[in-house]
């Protein structure tokens, strides 16, 4: 069977000059792939304790509900402002070229919920931060985090500090 790696297809110079881009479609697309990513990701947790499995859209979504169910947890979205419903509980946080606000319902978490965050990938972990921010504004506790993919030179893991972070695959370059 192929190590993990080799089912992410890495193109260089996207989106600009001296980037890599890692690609999760190529993952995604392949079903020894997937499962194997899948599995991975659940092995780094096997020891954690939560009580929910949160998601970013979109591709947290595609990571963290089989999660969920493998571990016969619920699964919480957390989406771009004004996609849910209900009311809501949102963070503002920056980006590269501006800002991004992201939402959970105000009623997904309850005070003292222990949490997963499940996502695709961790760089300069802005993202990561604002999803925490927005679990321990509704009481929620962060149990950790898990990603299929690092990028380690994007320095995402020094900004978590304090927090359980585990990545199935860690590349060292951005």
């Amino acid at each position: 069977m192929k190590k993990l790696e080799e089912y992410v297809r890495s193109i260089p110079d996207f989106p600009e000059e001296g980037i890599i881009f890692r690609d999760v479609t190529s993952v995604l697309q392949d079903a020894d792939g997937l499962q194997l990513a899948i599995d991975t990701m659940q092995e780094k947790i096997k020891d954690l304790d939560f009580d929910v499995v949160a998601g970013p859209e979109s591709r947290g979504f595609i990571f963290g509900t089989p999660i969920a169910y493998n571990n016969k947890k619920p699964f919480v979205l957390i989406r771009k402002a004004g996609k849910l419903p209900r009311e809501t509980v949102s963070v503002s946080y920056d980006l590269e070229y501006g800002q991004a606000t992201i939402e959970m319902h105000k009623d997904s978490i309850r005070p003292g919920q222990r949490v997963l965050i499940v996502d695709d990938l961790i760089a300069t972990g802005g993202t990561t931060e604002a999803m925490i921010k927005l679990i321990e504004s509704l009481g929620g506790v962060v149990a950790g985090v898990v990603v299929l993919m690092e990028l380690a030179g994007l320095k995402g893991r020094e900004r978590l500090k304090g927090y359980r972070l585990d990545s199935a695959i860690c590349y060292p370059g951005k």
